[in-house]
């Protein structure tokens, strides 16, 4: 399942740089999260950096991108591939 952001998000900036899957910009109000690059950091660490990081816990499940660790894991080899 991808993350999302809620409207409660304050922009501070420091999810951006933990995603690295680079699934997380800066929205026209709000930073967001691309569903098809977040992987929940599912290949490259244990828990979500985002959601680690949030100040405010503004960052949930996305209950429009529901996926299994196994399609995560697949999106990852496919995000990576190229690198």
């Amino acid at each position: 399942m991808a993350l999302k952001i809620l409207d409660a998000c304050i922009n501070c900036d420091v999810c951006e740089s933990e995603c690295p899957n680079a699934a997380i910009t800066q929205g026209p109000e709000i930073y967001q999260i691309d569903p098809n690059k977040c992987t929940e950091c599912v290949g490259h660490f244990e828990t979500s950096q985002c959601t680690e990081v949030c100040p405010v816990e503004c960052i949930i499940f996305d209950p429009d991108h529901v996926e299994t660790k196994e399609q995560l894991l697949e999106k990852y080899h496919k995000l990576t591939a190229s690198k």
